[in-house]
């Protein structure tokens, strides 16, 4: 009887939740949310972002406007923003309670692997595949620094709980830590022997924890730049870990079980068998563990009641089970890390800070219009949204005050939840928070400098540490009037507003070239005017009917097409290569044949006309043939489009 009793305890540590098809195709990224533990957001290679609810089986919200499969999602905080990345290197901005698009955000030249929210300025961290990592205000859709360090790709991303480090983890078997405000490499930590999956920072003390596929989870402290110890025999590669909200213990998502660890020194404090497969992120919500994993299309949910898995040298009381030993306390005069310096809680959304980079100076263009007009956010299940994001702060996303968000099975217990929950005696209590202790601000702890190594700055923009920090509110401060408010509302209107005429303008002087019927002519007059925009909605048509490309024309097209190649927007360098790939399967032939052809006798202008054109088209695919070479090994769609044109072009000499 004890025993039927023991086994139906480990059981109930940990149950399924709920199982439901997420996406039409394969599910390539998820994330739960972190402050509620209950929203869930998942990417697939169907192109889109679905929202749902821990526990529920529909849809709240689905997001469109990627082109290629989204291979990384990221919640902020508050859970009402939501970045995804695509495998193409393009990145979206949401805002759940608005339900409508944000940014887009151009620059990374491969899929995108990892993404995180600034705790508290408006800005997005991303990582990817080209073994870049890009800074990016959110604000004003440009990209603050570029920091370059890794040699292969970038898995891992997370900003510190002060918000002025950001710690990455690479195929390369690294993880580095950067400093926001100075735009440098801090240090960086070798020791694993495989591509590092994961880094999460302690939620109080300078401490960082990486776990790799070499089986390992290293803990690193973040004052003496060295590793504080290393866990190893994990039974797989290491995915998914989470520190406990106090600090006291680390969780790792092992592939059929949880494991909960210390690590000075280290140690195994429980172990919950738990049938997730590969988990693919874990969140704590009042004292439950929520853990997701995908397979295919399918995405799986699992709680693990952390009142019974115990989680320091104290042993969780259950009916029958046996006393385990309890750890050893850390050895006097260990070493004490000092904690985060979080600023105060009474603050507004950040200030803006001066707007005087490039981003902010170009004119409005109309491809991000485009691209923001494209992203749609559709409401699957109004209910559910309206709960949860409307009015803001819901129930449904801040963790419910109950004992316990998700009901657990019927008990057949003499001793309590709350019962065994509680400690038993003061030493427990200790044994709770090992090395635990806030340093005095009069007498900081001496801080070891390492070696600074510069980052790449895209755009020195000039900001300050002020910039990744909450604005305190000033008591005296005046609030803003309507007349103050409506200014900054109809603020860039009449830009916008001249930016559309002129382009009206424009638009109309090409279709009266194109209606009198000379398409040369109208090229002509899209190049003059000097709008990439108006040449691609030229080309867009011409590209239609082949018939309508002439030797003529590829002479003025082709310098266009080098500039569109070069683009940083997707539909300029897909309409660069259908031009393109026209043009060498109609009249690369005839330029070889034509070069290559003997000298005439006698004079023939037309077929000299001929050749200078040939000769001109011939120098002009040359200049493309270096962009078009250096591009054929980029990756998802516009990789393989770059590899035809490159094949294309192999007789060109």
């Amino acid at each position: 009887k004890h025993r039927g009793v023991v086994e139906r305890t480990q059981i109930w540590k940990s149950r399924d939740l709920e199982e439901i098809v997420a996406h039409a195709s394969n599910v390539s990224s998820l994330v739960l949310g972190k402050a509620s533990g209950r929203l869930l957001a998942t990417g697939g290679d169907d192109c889109r972002v679905n929202l749902w609810s821990i526990n529920k089986p529909n849809c709240i919200m689905s997001l469109t406007g990627h082109t290629s499969p989204v291979e990384s999602v990221r919640l902020n905080t508050p859970e009402e923003l939501i970045v995804a990345g695509s495998q193409s290197g393009s990145i979206r901005v949401w805002d759940l309670e608005a339900a409508k698009i944000l940014r887009t955000l151009m620059g990374h030249k491969a899929n995108i692997c990892s993404l995180d929210f600034h705790p508290y300025g408006e800005f997005v961290a991303s990582g990817s595949q080209d073994t870049n990592i890009k800074l990016w205000d959110i604000r004003r859709k440009g990209c603050v620094f570029r920091y370059r360090g890794h040699t292969q790709a970038v898995r891992c991303l997370r900003f510190s709980p002060d918000g002025k480090w950001l710690a990455s983890a690479a195929d390369d078997h690294t993880v580095k830590l950067w400093d926001l405000t100075a735009g440098k490499m801090m240090s960086e930590f070798p020791g694993h022997t495989g591509p590092v999956s994961v880094v999460e920072f302690h939620p109080n003390e300078y401490l960082l924890a990486s776990g790799s596929s070499d089986r390992t989870i290293r803990f690193w402290d973040l004052e003496k730049f060295q590793v504080v110890s290393c866990i190893e025999g994990e039974p797989g590669p290491v995915r998914s870990i989470l520190f406990n909200p106090d600090g006291c213990c680390l969780y790792s998502g092992s592939q059929d079980s949880l494991r909960v660890y210390g690590w000075e020194p280290e140690r195994c404090f429980d172990m919950v068998q738990v049938n997730w497969g590969k988990v693919a992120d874990l969140a704590i919500c009042n004292n439950q563990l929520i853990g997701v994993s995908f397979s295919q299309s399918n995405v799986s949910s699992f709680v693990v009641d952390l009142n019974r898995v115990t989680r320091s040298g104290t042993v969780v009381q259950g009916p029958v089970q046996e006393s385990k030993p309890a750890a050893q306390p850390p050895p006097v005069g260990s070493t004490i890390r000092r904690n985060y310096e979080r600023p105060g809680t009474t603050c507004n959304k950040p200030q803006r800070v001066k707007q005087n980079s490039e981003s902010e100076r170009r004119s409005p263009s109309s491809e991000d219009d485009r691209d923001e007009r494209e992203s749609k956010a559709e409401i699957q299940n109004a209910e559910d949204y309206k709960e949860i994001f409307q009015p803001k702060n819901s129930i449904s996303r801040t963790p419910p005050r109950r004992s316990e968000p998700f009901p657990a099975p019927p008990e057949d217990e003499t001793i309590t939840v709350k019962e065994a929950a509680k400690p038993s005696s003061a030493m427990d209590v200790q044994l709770q928070m090992p090395n635990r202790g806030n340093v005095p601000t009069s007498t900081p702890l001496p801080r070891v400098e390492p070696s600074v190594i510069p980052a790449t700055r895209n755009e020195p923009i000039g900001l300050k540490a002020s910039d990744f920090l909450p604005a305190v509110k000033i008591p005296n401060q005046s609030e803003v009037v309507d007349e103050d408010a409506m200014s900054q509302i109809r603020k860039g209107h009449d830009t916008m507003c001249v930016v559309l005429t002129s382009r009206h303008k424009n638009l109309d002087t090409v279709r009266a070239a194109w209606t009198a019927g000379d398409i040369k002519a109208s090229v002509d007059s899209a190049v003059a005017i000097n709008d990439l925009s108006v040449v691609v909605d030229l080309l867009n048509i011409i590209n239609q009917k082949a018939s309508l490309w002439k030797l003529d024309l590829c002479t003025t097209v082709l310098p266009q097409i080098e500039k569109l190649l070069q683009s940083k927007y997707e539909s300029y360098v897909q309409t660069g290569c259908t031009s393109l790939k026209l043009i060498l399967q109609r009249f690369l032939p005839l330029i070889t044949d034509i070069l290559a052809a003997p000298p005439s006798v006698g004079v023939d202008i037309s077929r000299e006309e001929r050749l200078l054109k040939c000769r001109l088209c011939h120098k002009q695919l040359k200049n493309i043939s270096g962009l078009i070479k250096s591009k054929s090994g980029l990756s998802g769609r516009h990789g393989s489009a770059f590899r035809e044109l490159h094949l294309l072009m192999a007789n060109l000499d």
